[in-house]
């Protein structure tokens, strides 16, 4: 999944002048916001994982080693972002780190309420994918309003633009790419290009509808967000 950070055409618009901020979030605001995102996201997550289907990210991937080992997702998910997590913290502070940290761990943990009360017994696989993938993208939506990070493959991508040059759209969409490839070892062809679409409508939803100073409820900053 683009967990998900800022989109090429985002970091294009980055330069833009902002546009007249509204007043702050308050924490009550921000805290909700990062519930319903968390768990947004989680919610999608569990579509794909009802068809086995994939998308990019560290959430991809973790979907991606659920279908291959007996471990569930929950653990899977934060045991792969911790790498990501510790990089954060050595290389772009604490704040960022513990907002990463937290959301990680709700993603984690609402999937595995979804597990418990949402049994998928059927669903058809056009539906999980293209609704899966759009309801992460709100719920990511909802978390970058707020400042929230759900950091993973995003810290290196931010990181290869910081000490590389590299722009950190390209090098993020370089490993959803290569996630959802390598999903060619374990689920069917069909699903990969299914899970390829999604993928596409998750970006699509975040390259339409984040970029910086088109929101009056934000608070100026140019801190980048990850996914």
């Amino acid at each position: 999944m683009t967990e998900q950070g800022p989109s090429i055409e985002e970091r294009d618009d980055d330069l833009a002048p902002l546009a007249p901020m509204g007043p702050p979030h308050t924490r009550a605001e921000d805290l909700f916001a990062f519930l319903t995102g968390t768990f947004l996201v989680s919610l999608g997550l569990h579509l794909l994982a009802g068809v086995n289907a994939v998308t990019g990210g560290t959430a991809g991937l973790s979907l991606l080693a659920s279908y291959g080992v007996d471990a569930s997702f929950a653990v899977l998910y934060l045991g792969i972002n911790l790498p990501f997590v510790a990089l954060a913290l050595h290389q772009l502070g604490v704040g960022f780190t513990v907002r990463t940290l937290a959301a990680v761990a709700a993603v984690s943990g609402f999937s595995l309420v979804h597990a418990q009360w949402f049994d998928i017994a059927s669903i058809a696989t056009p539906y999980a994918v293209v609704g899966g993938n759009l309801i992460i993208g709100v719920g990511m939506l909802v978390l970058f309003r707020h400042h929230a990070s759900l950091g993973g493959f995003n810290v290196t991508a931010l990181l290869a633009q910081q000490k590389l040059g590299l722009r950190a759209g390209y090098v993020q969409m370089a490993m959803d790419v290569t996630v959802i490839l390598a999903s060619v070892a374990i689920v069917s062809a069909p699903l990969v290009l299914w899970s390829a679409l999604g993928a596409a409508v998750l970006n699509l939803v975040l390259a339409l509808n984040h970029r910086p100073g088109r929101y009056l409820g934000e608070t100026p900053s140019r801190r980048p967000l990850g996914r």
